[in-house]
């Protein structure tokens, strides 16, 4: 009811128009990044790492800041480690002989 006195441009950042509340929140990515982390180094490292690192990153808020929290670092760090690991792995089996394992 925009007419009769109540018009919506007295307030144009009411509660619904600020931000979208659709998506999981930063805290929720940098656990579920953790876990996937942790996951990474039993089985599927080439997936699960780089999701852990993504997950890791958007749960700081895509930048490095002072206010992140401690699982979304968590995630960033031990996604990397397992992606890096994965690699190695996949390199040394692709070479002749025994591998790295």
């Amino acid at each position: 009811m925009a007419g009769f006195g109540h018009g919506t441009r007295g307030y144009p950042r009411s509660r619904g128009r600020t931000w979208q509340r659709t998506g999981p929140d930063r805290a929720t990515l940098g656990i579920i990044g953790t876990i996937c982390a942790v996951a990474g180094f039993f089985a599927l490292g080439i997936v699960l790492g780089p999701v852990a690192m993504v997950c890791g990153w958007l749960s700081m808020g895509r930048k490095w800041s002072s206010d992140h929290s401690v699982p979304a670092l968590v995630a960033l760090i031990l996604g990397a480690i397992d992606t890096l690991l994965t690699v190695v792995a996949l390199a040394g089996a692709a070479t002749w002989g025994p591998g790295i394992l």
